[in-house]
């Protein structure tokens, strides 16, 4: 049986008990953006589950799933990254999902080009995505996948040109591998835990 698969009849199968959230910018301006690598791995997700993301719902793009026996929500917010935390909560209180098992991909400026970093959880690190979702769902205490984009070439290079860039054809090719990675980490994380993901997966590209 594949990890992933689409749940047709959610009325059968029960809510979803994990969100799987990947951060970005609607709209083709963003589309291969630094920022929106986090609806990279949710569009790779997407493909492997056979679930389109297309219900708009909870401000967000979004579609139901399984990940071996778990129903999941995929979703991809719609309302800019920072203010992903407006989604979030909406979708978490709707199905109540506490925080543990709400998973958030996005970017990180801090790691180099498609190193993985897996955390239970923490502060928002200066991501304003992370930032709004604490703010929404009072609480650090959810699981989050790091994906590098990495530090802009020069001390005076302004950070928001630097997110909103696209990558280099050489760091698409590192960024490719590290997609496929985050989408085994994701299955990871859901079948067998936090900590069995980040002991496979952490430092990874």
């Amino acid at each position: 049986m594949p990890i992933f698969s689409r749940l047709l009849k959610t009325h059968q199968n029960g809510p979803p008990k994990w969100i799987i959230a990947g951060l970005g910018n609607p709209g083709a301006k963003y589309e291969g953006s630094r920022h929106n690598v986090g609806f990279l791995v949710a569009d790779e997700l997407s493909k492997k589950m056979d679930l389109p993301v297309k219900n708009l719902k909870f401000k967000a793009l979004c579609g139901l799933g399984r990940i071996g026996n778990t129903p999941v929500l995929l979703m991809k917010p719609q309302t800019f990254v920072n203010l992903s935390g407006e989604a979030v909560r909406t979708a978490a209180s709707f199905y109540k999902i506490p925080p543990e098992c709400v998973l958030v991909i996005f970017d990180d400026m801090s790691l180099p080009v498609g190193r993985l970093r897996i955390r239970r959880d923490g502060s928002d690190g200066g991501h304003n995505g992370i930032k709004s979702i604490i703010s929404e769902l009072s609480s650090d205490r959810f699981p989050r996948i790091k994906i590098g984009i990495g530090e802009p070439p020069r001390s005076d290079y302004d950070a928001k040109d630097w997110v909103l860039g696209k990558f280099s054809p050489s760091e698409q090719k590192i960024l490719s591998s590290s997609i496929s990675l985050a989408v085994e980490a994701v299955s990871e994380m859901v079948a067998a835990g936090v900590d069995s993901a980040m002991n496979r997966f952490n430092g990874k590209s």
